[in-house]
């Protein structure tokens, strides 16, 4: 299965709704945006380094 190319802007707004969105989970975000669980969780964490926030305040 070939890789997807999100745009920038695509991931940025899925992390925005990760952190925006109470009670959601990897799982049912990604779901909900048709990506693979990991590959949110990914973005999420780059963003959480990129910003030096730890890792532990990831879901």
């Amino acid at each position: 299965m070939a890789m997807k190319d999100y745009s920038d802007e695509f991931k940025a707004d899925a992390v925005a709704l990760f952190e925006s969105t109470p009670g959601a989970t990897y799982k049912s975000l990604a779901a909900d945006l048709g990506i693979n669980r990991n590959t949110l969780r990914n973005w999420v964490l780059r963003d959480h380094e990129r910003r030096g926030i730890g890792p532990d305040a990831a879901r």
